[in-house]
């Protein structure tokens, strides 16, 4: 299987890396950085990649991890709520565009987008409930309107997977846990959350069997930013301190609302998919964890 990943940031190159150790599949990854462009050159340049790899002896992939969740000097999605024409375009347009590139080729290639699971408020969302999350934070939106996009127009050749706060085994900006080690405050909210090591064999599996449709790439189980700073302190850093805010306090000092949610995974478990529950999977990161800090 031969493919394109576009979107060089944390999660496309994170893809890239895994399955270029995956025997049978052959992936290139984009260096094209979507806000460069006007969407004229963009809606260009994304056609012209697509043509480049086109061979019409076999089907081919395109990943989209392309999109906005911060930016400089903002590590939040605080940035998109003052940023959000650089906030849409990677978000909405370039999504858009992805898919009538992909539309126009023949034969049509499957197309898999990498979405989010923060366009919910609430407990045990399945694929099927409409988001709830509507007009209370930006990227939410984005995300929610990418969605909708893709299920009008490329619905039988697109795979949505839906991502929450995404957690991995060895330290990065975009990983939750350097992220919350660095607040003084963390919250005790219960949410879904994904573990990248685990999620990736999914999207491997997903792919092999192009399954269509919504899917809730989350972790079984529940676990909240104070959970996981408890298990840092006692498997990573003894010294680490931190207190517990309530939503009140949380939502005073940030531009816009978290989205807190739980995501059912009874569709994933359908399939005979079982990723590990959260509260195992995460320690076993912290402990892996760990060993790329100290060693």
């Amino acid at each position: 299987m031969k493919g394109i990943i576009f979107g060089n940031g944390y999660m496309g190159n994170r893809m890239f890396n895994y399955f270029k150790e995956q025997e049978g599949f052959d992936f290139k990854l984009s260096d094209l950085r979507v806000d460069s462009y006007h969407q004229n050159e963009l809606d260009n340049l994304l056609r012209e990649e697509l043509d480049n790899l086109q061979d019409r002896e076999e089907p081919y992939f395109v990943i989209n991890a392309i999109g906005k969740t911060h930016g400089p000097g903002v590590p939040s999605i605080d940035w998109c709520e003052d940023n959000m024409k650089e906030t849409w375009g990677s978000n909405v347009t370039a999504v858009c565009l992805l898919a009538n590139a992909c539309g126009i080729q023949n034969p049509n290639p499957y197309l898999v987008h990498l979405s989010s699971g923060c366009i919910y408020y609430g407990n045990n969302f399945t694929e099927e409930d409409k988001p709830n999350f509507v007009g209370e934070q930006f990227y939410a939106d984005t995300k929610r309107v990418a969605e909708e996009a893709l299920l009008t127009y490329y619905k039988d050749k697109s795979l949505i997977l839906r991502i929450r706060m995404p957690i991995d085994d060895h330290p990065n900006e975009r990983n939750l846990i350097d992220k919350l080690k660095e607040y003084d405050n963390v919250i005790d909210k219960p949410n879904s959350m994904t573990v990248i090591p685990d999620a990736l064999p999914v999207i491997k599996k997903l792919i092999e069997e192009e399954e269509t449709g919504i899917y809730n790439l989350v972790n079984p189980g529940i676990i909240s930013a104070a959970v996981i700073m408890k298990m840092y302190r006692d498997i990573v850093n003894p010294n680490h301190e931190f207190s517990i805010m309530s939503l009140d306090e949380l939502n005073k000092i940030t531009t816009s609302k978290r989205s807190n949610c739980t995501l059912n995974t009874d569709k994933l478990k359908s399939k005979g998919i079982f990723m590990p529950d959260i509260i195992d999977s995460v320690e076993r990161c912290l402990y892996k964890y760990k060993r790329h800090i100290y060693h």
